[in-house]
């Protein structure tokens, strides 16, 4: 009876088989174990669009397929897909390190499973399991490597993520666990707030943006409250700093300068909304 093999390549001996080889063959089996358990390989994946199959090499060492962390690499100018057969049960490190704004999947050769995909901007690691938990349709299930999850208690640093979807009454909190501000989502929203900050000697801003041409902004007080602004200022017609509205702490309006760049008429509109 003739040697089998796993679908990782290790080879099964037969009863009474390989006579004067045995110890050979086994050592080869104890390299390909070895290359499961920690083994690494660079794949290019170089080129356009295109389907490219991990191979499996029965009874020898350096099956593609067989290694425990794999680097996807080379200039990519079409979307890839990465196929392993459909018994492979294992689980891999998965890095993409190509260049090119291009997606690259990982999946079986066949069938409707779940696969990975690597986003055409998706330059990273992931770690995946093979599970051949089906002959016909197995799932490749994509795991968290822990680190990364913004859920855990220690402090993340994100680089140039997105948050979508917020939860109405999403919160940022400060270090005590309050409140800082609270998010609330507006079905098809257009419009919103930009803040920017600035360079010395100049100012941060907060300012309306969005689809609209023209977009006001609201500051509403609650209940009884009041909105409070210390200083007020009106550019001038000429592109100058313009004039500063204060109160001078008994509620009284003045301009800190002469009032010439100012019409009466916005004094009186400043002094009935802020007096």
């Amino acid at each position: 009876m003739a040697s089998t093999y796993t679908p990782l390549g290790v080879e099964l001996q037969a009863t009474g088989e390989n006579a004067g080889t045995w110890g050979t063959k086994t050592n080869t089996n104890l390299q390909i174990i070895e290359q499961i358990s920690g083994g690494f390989i660079q794949k290019s994946i170089a080129g356009g669009a295109q389907t490219t199959t991990l191979s499996v090499s029965d009874g020898s060492t350096g099956a593609e397929l067989a290694h425990r962390m794999i680097e996807f690499t080379g200039s990519i100018t079409g979307n890839q897909v990465v196929t392993i057969p459909l018994d492979v049960q294992t689980f891999y490190f998965l890095r993409n390190s190509t260049s090119g704004a291009y997606t690259v999947q990982f999946k079986y050769v066949s069938g409707s499973g779940d696969t990975l995909t690597f986003s055409a901007t998706d330059k990273g690691d992931k770690l995946i399991f093979a599970s051949a938990n089906d002959g016909t349709n197995p799932d490749i299930v994509t795991l968290s490597f822990g680190s990364g999850d913004v859920t855990l208690t220690g402090t993340q640093t994100l680089t140039n993520k997105t948050l979508t979807a917020p939860k109405i009454g999403t919160s940022i909190l400060d270090t005590n666990g309050n409140e800082l501000f609270l998010l609330t989502a507006t079905s098809s929203a257009v419009n919103q707030l930009t803040y920017a900050n600035a360079a010395t000697g100049n100012k941060p801003s907060l300012t309306a943006s969005g689809g609209d041409t023209n977009i006001g902004v609201s500051i509403q007080p609650k209940g009884s409250g009041t909105v409070t602004i210390d200083a007020l200022t009106f550019p001038a017609a000429d592109g100058s700093s313009g004039q500063i509205l204060q109160t001078d702490g008994s509620g009284t309006l003045s301009f800190t300068t002469p009032s010439s760049g100012i019409s009466m008429g916005k004094a009186i509109a400043a002094a009935l909304v802020f007096g």
